[in-house]
């Protein structure tokens, strides 16, 4: 067997970041992945602070949930303000584990958050097996739907220590025509749609929350009100709760002061409510 390809690595400063993909299974059954990053430096029997990052999806047959579309023999790239620049200050990611919404037609969301939960709980379950971290040292993050997601596993779950929110939709009743694979409307479906919003579990999150959102978002289901609405439940309930607009930006953030901007305030929230990564210089030294 001879190489074909000698590609160079884009990012040399990345290298020593390893990474695996993870099969492992919920459980009422369905088949999940996800891919693990461990930080430079990282020894086997390392227990270190992990960020979970995904985004949900709906599916009508169980099977194609549990479809592999990962893989780990590509270099790490990183771009824009990436959760995986935790990676070189000592964390590990959990980067895209599947969180499967699975039901026929239009009732897949009729339990969403059971099967939100479910999802995230056998994604910390198989982390911890690994022993890769600590059940009490784990964060949970997601952009857009992955977002809404985060409020509501804090909301429902005693799963994660902090989230991390960016440009989300957290009141579901101001996107009332539908969102994602939802057709019913708010009127169809009243229950359904407060049952998903955590705006309407908000005296329920008592977990430290980071909410970022492009000033200007012009995406119609994640318009700024949704974070500035959700920001003042939480502070109305005593919760944990910071909110960062960033000026000129929309639903993805562009500019480098933005980018910087996020990064810092991710890894500044993750410091504060895990237990602090060990220095990856050191380690690496070590």
């Amino acid at each position: 067997m001879e190489p074909l390809t000698a590609f160079e690595d884009p990012a040399p400063q990345l290298a020593g970041i390893s990474k695996e993909l993870i099969t492992y299974e919920r459980a009422d059954g369905v088949q999940l992945s996800g891919t693990l990053y461990l930080p430079p430096g990282y020894q086997d029997g390392d227990r270190v602070p992990m960020l979970v990052w995904a985004y949900p999806r709906e599916y009508v047959d169980p099977r194609l949930a549990g479809q592999v579309t990962g893989s780990d023999n590509r270099f790490t790239a990183i771009r824009g303000a990436s959760h995986l620049l935790l990676l070189t200050q000592g964390y590990a990611i959990f980067d895209g584990p599947t969180m499967p919404i699975i039901g026929p037609g239009e009732t897949a969301n009729d339990t969403y958050v059971e099967q939100l939960v479910a999802s995230a709980q056998a994604a910390v379950d198989t982390a911890v097996g690994l022993g890769v971290t600590d059940r009490d040292n784990v964060g949970i993050g997601g952009h857009s739907y992955g977002a809404f997601m985060t409020a509501n596993l804090l909301a429902h779950s005693d799963i994660f220590k902090m989230g991390i929110a960016r440009s989300g939709a957290y009141n579901r009743s101001l996107t009332p025509f539908g969102f994602q694979n939802e057709r019913r409307t708010f009127w169809e479906a009243t229950d359904i749609y407060a049952a998903m919003s955590p705006f309407f579990h908000a005296d329920k999150l008592d977990e430290p929350i980071l909410l970022i959102h492009g000033e200007i978002d012009n995406n119609s289901g994640t318009f700024p009100i949704q974070s500035a609405r959700m920001y003042m439940a939480l502070k109305g309930h005593g919760g944990t709760v910071r909110y960062v607009t960033l000026p000129n930006e929309s639903h993805g953030y562009i500019a480098r002061e933005s980018v910087l901007h996020a990064v810092a305030e991710m890894l500044n929230w993750a410091n504060r409510h895990l237990r602090r990564a060990p220095d990856p210089t050191s380690v690496a030294a070590q």
